[in-house]
């Protein structure tokens, strides 16, 4: 079958790994099922899989995509859960220690085709084209996640999200602004900040900018660059929610800060198949139409990586198939 994959790891050049050609059909163990796929996203773990981070080099090739939508032998349209875990787990299956993501130990969703644990199939509403369910596994429930089970925000509230261009950015403003809150955001360019205001956000400031006000949370991916700013920005009481941190990940903690004002520091992966049905509904439900910055045919795959690896992003990145 056709297949988008990772050759081999390559920490230095990882685009020198990735491969456009033919992988054999997978085998569908008891329990699983096959999925036509139709779309799938690019995620930044895509990249750590070409540089050989998180698996090991014996697991190579592997398909890439961590997330898509498609459909099963009857027909039926699913959106890929991309967390696979323990059968034995019961529970949040984030929190379970022998997760997995596709990518990481089983084959991606790169390809035209994919086998995940039938639980790992979820039905697609009416209403999400599977370009739009394509970036919900990943991005938009990581989204999802920290704003309504992690943040403790109430509609009316003012939440901060450091960054304006990344798939978790550009998901967190539109469900935010969809639930009432009122939604800052500051980003690096002019034209970050353009697409951050098109999505809804009430206010957008340059990257480390005074704010009007203190707000309620902060959504934090960014790591060490915003931190300092994050913290400032918090009311007495308020909640960091952090899922990533692409500039580096030991910013200066600013306990006295932390203790004195009593804020709240919590971290975030991810989603449960729970939370990604819920997410699903509410946006077919709201009407929202994620923003997709690129969308390409999965043969022109290559382009579509290196958008990413050069930072030239504004939302999320589809192949189609």
């Amino acid at each position: 079958m056709f297949a988008v994959y990772a050759a081999e790891p390559n920490a230095d050049a990882p685009l020198d790994s990735l491969t456009v050609g033919e992988r054999p059909e997978p085998e569908v163990p008891e329990g699983w099922v096959k999925v036509r796929v139709t779309a799938a996203s690019l995620n930044m773990h895509d990249l750590w899989t070409l540089r050989g981070v998180g698996i090991k080099p014996e697991q190579f090739p592997m398909i890439l995509g961590c997330d898509g939508a498609g459909t099963l032998e009857d027909g039926t349209e699913v959106v890929l859960h991309s967390i696979i875990g323990d059968p034995d787990w019961s529970g949040d299956e984030t929190l379970d220690p022998k997760r997995t993501l596709l990518t990481e130990k089983y084959q991606g969703s790169m390809a035209d085709h994919v086998v995940v644990p039938r639980r790992n199939a979820v039905p697609k509403p009416e209403g999400v084209t599977p370009s739009q369910a394509a970036v919900m596994g990943t991005a938009w429930l990581t989204a999802y996640r920290m704003l309504f089970t992690k943040s403790g925000l109430l509609p009316g509230q003012t939440m901060l999200v450091q960054g304006a261009s990344g798939g978790v950015s550009t998901a967190l403003v539109q469900l935010g602004r969809a639930a009432g809150m009122t939604v800052w955001v500051t980003g690096r360019t002019e034209d970050k900040r353009n697409l951050a205001e098109k999505l809804g956000a009430h206010a957008v400031f340059e990257s480390g900018a005074k704010l009007p006000g203190k707000v309620d949370a902060v959504f934090e991916s960014v790591g060490e660059a915003t931190w300092k700013h994050s913290m400032r920005a918090l009311r007495p009481g308020g909640t960091i929610v952090c899922c990533g941190s692409t500039s580096g990940p030991n910013p200066g903690a600013d306990l006295q800060r932390l203790f004195f004002l009593q804020l709240n520091v919590v971290g975030s992966t991810m989603g449960t198949r729970q939370e990604l049905a819920d997410l699903l509904t509410f946006v077919a439900n709201a009407g929202i139409s994620p923003e997709i910055g690129l969308e390409l045919p999965l043969e022109r795959a290559e382009e579509g990586f290196r958008a990413m690896l050069e930072g030239d992003t504004a939302g999320k990145i589809v192949f189609t198939h």
